[in-house]
């Protein structure tokens, strides 16, 4: 008992000490308003709606881990015009997305995988944004890591106008901001404003999003490849032929299949991500505009690359909503290669 004591008092004031000496990091409000000069138009508003992004994403991550407390698992009965099949939290998710960036004011028209057609907030707000509330969400059913992905473009009409078709389908290169947010062990939002890519962990006991990821790189290499080879037989020959290329070199398959928790461990570890065309699917399977557009964006600024097997994602030309397209993203020499097998 005396050891015991003994070690204890010994030990407690260091590690008291050490716990206070720790700084917790730099949380994302302060580090927006520190980084404000960098926005393309430096007004106030791209910072609140990255700030209404941040705190939507707060209210999702507290009702995925509640999910199964709540009956918030499982599908709803319908499908969104993509095919899919919705999940309540889905729903819940695009509705916690749409009220937190209607209320905020800065976006004057939201494009979501949930909705037909885009949705007019009817202000005079100056952005426009493009947003997948919650991709992957058939995987919470067995607690796997799903996410949120979103772009962020100015409005090209005059504020208070009607809304434009050019305001609705841009490009992925004029996106004045992108991201996403990954529900997994630990909650991160991660985006870019076109310097660079930084990562932010949640704290959930303090409310607060702290910059624990700064300037994130995607190294030029990797070892990690990640498809859905239950696929294969549908798979154009040079897709099949970089599959093999993977394993001839003993490459590493690891395939979640949620697009977000898939992609920012190939940032982080260096891969590539591909869902090809297919047979089924000859224009591809992932949404341009909400998920494809986004994720090219982060992956550039992080260092990497994203196109479709041919052309650079953010360059291709939006003509409908849910527009479709083959996906090819990761370190910058593996997609290289992986096109050159075309």
């Amino acid at each position: 008992m005396s050891m015991q004591r003994s070690f204890n008092n010994g030990n407690a004031p260091s590690i008291e000490s050490s716990r206070i000496a720790h700084s917790i990091g730099t949380a994302l409000d302060r580090f927006i308003k520190n980084n404000q000069d960098q926005f393309a138009y430096a007004s106030g508003e791209l910072s609140q709606l990255l700030r209404d992004i941040a705190l939507a994403s707060k209210v999702v991550n507290r009702e995925v881990n509640k999910a199964g407390l709540i009956d918030l698992m499982g599908a709803v009965g319908s499908q969104n015009l993509a095919g899919d099949d919705q999940q309540k939290l889905d729903v819940l998710a695009n509705i916690r997305f749409t009220r937190a960036l209607a209320k905020g004011g800065e976006v004057c028209a939201l494009i979501s995988e949930e909705s037909d057609t885009y949705v007019d907030l009817n202000n005079e707000g100056k952005y426009v944004i493009a947003i997948d509330p919650l991709d992957g969400s058939s995987n919470i059913d067995v607690n796997v890591s799903i996410g949120t992905i979103f772009s962020i473009y100015r409005r090209k009409s005059p504020a208070g106008t009607p809304i434009q078709p050019s305001d609705i389908l841009q490009k992925g290169s004029d996106q004045v901001a992108a991201g996403y947010v990954l529900y997994g062990s630990s909650t991160m939002l991660v985006y870019t404003t076109g310097h660079g890519v930084n990562g932010f962990t949640y704290e959930p006991t303090l409310g607060e999003y702290f910059l624990s990821h700064p300037q994130l790189k995607m190294p030029e290499d990797g070892k990690i490849y990640s498809i859905n080879e239950g696929l294969a037989n549908s798979f154009s020959a040079p897709v099949q032929a970089y599959i093999q290329y993977c394993k001839d070199r003993q490459y590493t398959a690891r395939y979640i299949g949620s697009l977000v928790a898939d992609f920012h461990r190939n940032m982080l570890k260096g891969g590539i991500y591909i869902y090809p065309a297919t047979a089924k699917s000859p224009n591809g399977k992932l949404r341009l505009m909400y998920e494809c557009n986004a994720l090219a964006f982060v992956a550039e600024q992080a260092g990497g690359s994203a196109t479709n097997g041919k052309d650079r994602i953010l360059d291709i030309e939006v003509k409908e909503l849910h527009q479709r397209t083959a996906f090819y993203v990761g370190s910058k020499n593996m997609v290289e290669k992986a096109e050159s097998l075309g």
